[in-house]
C-alpha cells in the first residue's frame, strides 16, 4: 500500500570522534525513504531542493520504488544544508551551520496520484507546513505518523498542538515528550499526549531504545548493541522510516503490530549509525534487514520457570 512521505532533503557537513565528511546528502525525507524502500516499493516523496541536489541520488531512490512528482526543485536555489559536530558521547552535539536555503519557502503541493495514499509520516518541519499537507490529503490515510521537535514547541505551540488534533502517531524523544506535557514521568507525559489528540505515542531514547504507548498498554523496544557507531544523524528518520515501512508492507495499524514496527524501525536504526548519512543504508540487502531484526528478537527473547 501507498506511503507518502514528507521532510527535507537535504546536504549535511559531519564531524564525530571517528571522522569527518563536509558534504553529503541528508535531510528527515531521504532517511525515511531509504529505510521504507526495503519493506515497500510504493512511495510517494514530498519535499524540496535546489538545483544543487545531485540527479543520481534521485536516480537510486527512483530505483527502490520512490516517486519524486511531489519533490519541487529550485534549479537556481540551494538545498537545506546542516553542520554539526558530535561529542564523544555522540548524544550531545553542536550546530555549527543550518542554511535553510529553499526550505524557507517550503509550500507542499500534494499531486493528484498521491491522493489516495494509505499511510503518511510527516517529517520533523513547521506545523503550519504538517497542516497543509494533512489538508490537502483529499481523503484521510489509515494512519497519519508526525515527528516534532522542542524548536516547534518554543516558537509553534499553539500550531503544533493544532496538528496533534489530526494524527495517530506522534515521535518524540524522551526531553521532547518531558517539555510536550510537562511530566517527567514518560507514563504520565505520554497520557498527556494522547489526550491532545494521538492515538499511540512512541518516545524514542536514542542508544537506551524506544517506547510505544497506546490507552494503557506499553511496548518496550532496546537498542541494539553496536561495537561501531560512527554517525547518529538520521536514526531517528531511519526508524520511523522503518516503522512507516513494515506498516505499509503489512498493512495493519494494530498496537500488536506496531510492536513489530518498532522493532523493525530500531533495526533500520542500528545500520543507519554504523557509516556517515545514509551510506550504510544503500547498501544493506533484506537478507541484512531480516537477519538484525533475528538479532533483536534474541535479545529480547527469554524463558522463566518460577521455582
Amino acid at each position: 500500500m501507498s506511503l507518502t512521505i514528507v521532510g527535507s532533503m537535504a546536504f549535511d557537513a559531519l564531524e564525530t570522534p571517528f571522522g569527518k565528511v563536509d558534504r553529503i546528502i541528508g535531510g528527515s525525507a531521504t532517511y525515511a525513504a531509504w529505510a521504507a524502500s526495503n519493506f515497500t516499493n510504493d512511495i510517494k516523496q514530498v519535499s524540496i531542493v535546489g538545483g544543487d541536489f545531485p540527479d543520481e541520488e534521485v536516480a537510486k531512490l527512483e530505483k527502490r520504488g520512490v516517486d519524486f512528482e511531489g519533490v519541487e526543485v529550485v534549479k537556481d536555489g540551494k538545498s537545506f544544508f546542516w553542520s554539526g559536530r558530535y561529542h564523544m558521547d555522540m548524544n550531545t552535539r553542536d550546530t555549527l551551520v543550518t542554511e535553510l536555503n529553499v526550505l524557507e519557502h517550503f509550500n507542499p503541493q500534494i499531486p493528484d496520484n498521491y491522493q489516495g495514499s494509505d499511510f503518511l509520516f510527516l517529517g520533523n518541519l513547521t506545523p503550519d507546513v504538517q497542516m497543509s499537507v494533512i489538508d490537502q490529503m483529499k481523503e484521510r490515510p489509515k494512519l497519519v505518523v508526525m515527528d516534532t521537535m522542542n524548536f516547534w514547541m518554543d516558537i509553534a505551540l499553539d500550531g503544533l498542538k493544532a496538528v496533534l488534533k489530526k494524527v495517530d502517531v506522534l515521535m518524540v524523544n524522551d526531553s521532547e515528550a518531558r517539555q510536550l506535557s510537562d511530566e517527567y514521568s514518560l507514563v504520565k507525559a505520554a497520557a498527556k499526549i494522547q489526550e491532545m489528540g494521538p492515538k499511540f505515542v512512541i518516545i524514542k531514547k536514542g542508544e537506551h531504545g524506544a517506547l510505544l504507548f497506546h490507552d494503557k498498554h506499553v511496548f518496550f523496544a532496546p537498542a541494539l548493541p553496536l561495537e561501531d557507531v560512527f554517525d547518529p544523524t538520521g536514526a531517528g528518520d531511519t526508524f520511523a522510516g522503518g516503522f512507516m515501512g513494515h506498516i505499509a508492507a503489512t498493512k495493519d495499524v494494530s498496537f500488536e503490530n506496531m510492536k513489530t514496527a518498532i522493532i523493525v524501525g530500531s533495526a533500520m536504526a542500528s545500520f543507519c549509525v554504523e557509516k556517515f548519512g545514509p551510506t550504510r543504508l544503500q547498501e544493506v540487502a533484506k537478507d541484512d534487514v531480516q537477519a538484525r531484526i533475528n538479532q533483536f528478537v534474541d535479545l529480547v527473547n527469554f524463558d522463566i520457570d518460577l521455582v
